[in-house]
């Protein structure tokens, strides 16, 4: 530096054992360089798994897993290392993700993964392990050997479950596209991902959560709401277990359910009540099925027939999958029974473009209120009063 004094040729190679330990004479870490080189080996395993070369895949360490992710129809895969931990001949490496399934991903799946590595006697990196990180939900081919089967409008990919019963899935699926898109419209992928795992301890890995979270929940749909048409892509996560107990109205109901969240996520966000995300996914849901308020709303039913009737529209509080059982219930049909009303009243197309308004605002505060008056011409506390009186008309049992 400018107005220092030249350091003598000696000196500077004495500065440079002192740190040749730590960075090294080029002045790269060498943490920096173990990344590097578990950067360029996980390359190689991607590529190598895209290539379909089992053998260039064992050459990077344990394979056990490759005919598991091999078995993805993968479009895209690759890894990025953040960073490496440990010192010696075994280290322990965090890594993102991410994956596109041919034909159906516009944007990749993205998660976080734990991979563990040694140094073998050549000097080189080889993977051990690869597992999800902590908190991080898992791979459907961490569960075992992943089987595929193809709808018209629909990928199904199982673990533990018979072909006969993966196409059940695809049926379901390929019935649900078509009936979001009259009722939503066709601005979206008309496209949809289902994962169905062995058991409801495999869907909550899959979502990185408690299995507590999501017993009796027959399925749920992942993905980033609110993105652009490039946002993360969505799986809808079946709960074999739940899904096993319901007939054949309701399994279609859940799927199509479903498939309207895929179908209306990019207009869905922070400024969304759950009444009107839940309640428009039940709508459409339930709008072909024939079955009317009373079978869908028992619980109401009974709340009505116990002068218990709710005063508000359900909140988010309300929707917690680890809450009062009943109160769910409760909360679902009062959603079904707004966007019931507010169809049935102003017509679907005033019901969709309530729906995108509410989103468009972006925050919650005044995003409903908002779109009430913009799209419909009434007040919340109208609405609300409104659909009070819906939910008696339509559940309260003939008198006399």
């Amino acid at each position: 530096m400018a107005g220092r004094r030249r350091v003598r040729g000696s000196h500077v190679v004495v500065l440079c054992l002192l740190l040749v330990a730590l960075v090294g004479c080029g002045g790269r870490p060498v943490t920096d360089t173990v990344r590097a080189d578990v950067q360029r080996l996980l390359d190689r395993r991607a590529a190598a798994l895209l290539a379909h070369d089992a053998t260039a895949y064992a050459g990077t360490g344990a394979a056990g897993d490759y005919a598991r992710v091999r078995a993805v129809p993968l479009e895209d895969f690759s890894y990025r290392v953040a960073a490496v931990h440990g010192d010696g001949a075994a280290r322990t490496a965090d890594v993102r993700l991410s994956y596109r399934v041919r034909g159906y991903d516009r944007a990749p799946v993205t998660a976080g993964r734990t991979v563990r590595l040694a140094r073998g006697a050549d000097g080189g990196w080889a993977v051990t392990a690869e597992t999800p990180a902590s908190g991080a939900g898992a791979q459907l081919w961490d569960q075992g050997t992943v089987d595929v089967v193809r709808g018209e409008r629909s990928l199904v990919m199982g673990v533990g479950q018979s072909g006969e019963r993966l196409r059940t899935f695809a049926d379901l699926a390929d019935r649900a596209v078509p009936a979001v898109a009259a009722a939503w419209g066709t601005g979206w992928t008309l496209h949809v991902v289902v994962l169905v795992p062995k058991s409801l301890a495999g869907m909550a890995a899959l979502l990185g959560s408690p299995a507590s979270s999501y017993r009796g929940i027959a399925a749920v749909t992942t993905g980033e709401t609110g993105g652009p048409p490039r946002a993360p892509a969505d799986r809808i996560v079946v709960n074999p277990d739940a899904y096993g107990m319901l007939g054949a109205v309701g399994r279609q109901v859940v799927l199509t359910h479903e498939t309207t969240h895929v179908a209306t996520r990019a207009h869905t966000n922070a400024a969304t009540p759950l009444w009107l995300s839940e309640g428009y996914a039940d709508y459409v849901g339930y709008r072909d099925s024939g079955r009317t308020p009373t079978e869908v709303a028992p619980e109401l039913v009974g709340a009505v027939a116990g002068g218990d009737a709710p005063a508000a529209l359900p909140t988010d509080a309300d929707f917690g999958f680890s809450g009062d059982a009943v109160r769910l219930a409760e909360a679902y049909e009062g959603g079904w029974l707004a966007c019931r009303m507010i169809a049935g009243r102003w017509g679907e197309e005033r019901l969709d473009a309530f729906y995108r308004a509410v989103g468009a605002h972006g925050k919650r505060a005044g995003a409903v209120e908002g779109a009430l008056r913009s799209v419909l011409g009434t007040s919340l506390a109208d609405l609300t009063a409104d659909w009070r009186q819906y939910v008696h008309d339509q559940l309260a049992a003939p008198a006399g």
